[in-house]
C-alpha cells in the first residue's frame, strides 16, 4: 500500500465524525483521491503534503472522466475534510463556485427509479442482503435503515416504524403498509431476523454494509437508491390517482386548481413518510 493511501487511512480510523456509513464512504472517496493523485504523476505524497495545485489535478481528472456534479461535491467535501484534519483549511476554496463546479440540478422530470426484480435478487446470494434490497424496494428506507430496521419491533400492522437511531438525522418515523406485498415483505423480514435486525447476530453493522455493497457489486447491482425514487413514484401515484411528472405525468404548471392541491398534499405527505419533512425535496423523486 502507498503511504498516502495509508495515512488516509489512519487518518479516518482515529477520526471517526458522522455514522458508519459516512465515515465508510469518506474512507472510500479518499482512497480514490489518493489513487487519482498518483495517476496524474504526484508521488510520495503524505497525508499533509495537500496543497492547491493537487485539489487542481483531481478536478480536472474528474472533470475530464465525466464526473457527475453531485459526486463531484461530494469528493470534494472527502478532500475538504482531510484538509482539515491535517490543518491546511486554507489549501481549498471554501465555495466550489470558485472551481466552476456548477450547481445540482435537482428537478429534471427523468426518472431515476429501479425496479428490483427477480432475477436481481436471484444473483444475491447472502439472504440479509437480498431481505434489505426488498425493503426498500416495498417502503423507500435508505440503505442504513433497511439493514439496521428490527422488523418484529418496526412492525406494527397498518404502519412500519422506524427508530431514530437508525434513520439520516436521527428522526422517528412511521411508513405505512398499505398493501399486501409490503406485508409479505415484512413478514419475510421477520422470519430472517427473528427478534433482532438484519445484521447477522456475528456482524457488527460496519461489516453488514460492507457485505451489502460487495454482494451488489457481484451481483451487478448498482445506485440502488433508485429502489427509493420507485417507491416514491409508485406512492405519490397512489395517493393521488395520476403519475408524477418524472414517470409521464402532468407538470405542475399543467395541473386543474383543485389537482395542484392534491399534488402539494400528496407531496408534503411524502416527505414525511420518507424522512425529509420538505415538501420541495420530493421533486428530486417526483419531478415538478
Amino acid at each position: 500500500m502507498r503511504d498516502l493511501n495509508y495515512q488516509l487511512k489512519q487518518l479516518c480510523h482515529r477520526n471517526r465524525d458522522g455514522s458508519f456509513a459516512t465515515q465508510a464512504d469518506r474512507e472510500r472517496l479518499l482512497t480514490l483521491c489518493a489513487n487519482d493523485l498518483t495517476a496524474r504523476g504526484f508521488q510520495h505524497l503524505n497525508a499533509d503534503s495537500l496543497k492547491p495545485k493537487h485539489v487542481t489535478a483531481l478536478l480536472e481528472k474528474w472533470k475530464q472522466d465525466g464526473i457527475s456534479t453531485g459526486t463531484i461535491k461530494n469528493r470534494m467535501s472527502a478532500l475538504r475534510w482531510w484538509a482539515e484534519k491535517v490543518g491546511k483549511d486554507n489549501v481549498i476554496a471554501r465555495s466550489n463556485s470558485e472551481y466552476g463546479i456548477a450547481e445540482r440540478v435537482f428537478v429534471t422530470n427523468v426518472s431515476k427509479a429501479k425496479v428490483l426484480d427477480g432475477d436481481m435478487l436471484a444473483r444475491v446470494t447472502d439472504p440479509y442482503t437480498r431481505m434489505s434490497l426488498q425493503l426498500q424496494a416495498a417502503f423507500g428506507l435508505r440503505r442504513e435503515e433497511s439493514i439496521k430496521i428490527k422488523p418484529g419491533w418496526a412492525d406494527c400492522g397498518s404502519f412500519l416504524r422506524l427508530q431514530d437511531s437508525w434513520t439520516k438525522g436521527g428522526k422517528y418515523r412511521e411508513v405505512p403498509i398499505t398493501t399486501a406485498q409490503q406485508q409479505a415483505v415484512l413478514d419475510a423480514a421477520k422470519a430472517l431476523a427473528g427478534k433482532g435486525s438484519l445484521i447477522p447476530a456475528q456482524l457488527r453493522y460496519r461489516d453488514q454494509l460492507n457485505r451489502f455493497r460487495a454482494q451488489c457489486d457481484k451481483a451487478g447491482i448498482h445506485g440502488v437508491h433508485g429502489l427509493r425514487h420507485e417507491y416514491a413514484q409508485r406512492r405519490y401515484a397512489e395517493l393521488t390517482g395520476w403519475p408524477c411528472p418524472a414517470n409521464g405525468g402532468s407538470t405542475s404548471k399543467q395541473l386543474a386548481a383543485a389537482d395542484k392541491q392534491a399534488d402539494h398534499d400528496a407531496r408534503l405527505k411524502l416527505s414525511k413518510e420518507m424522512g425529509h419533512f420538505r415538501e420541495q425535496v420530493t421533486s428530486i423523486y417526483l419531478g415538478r
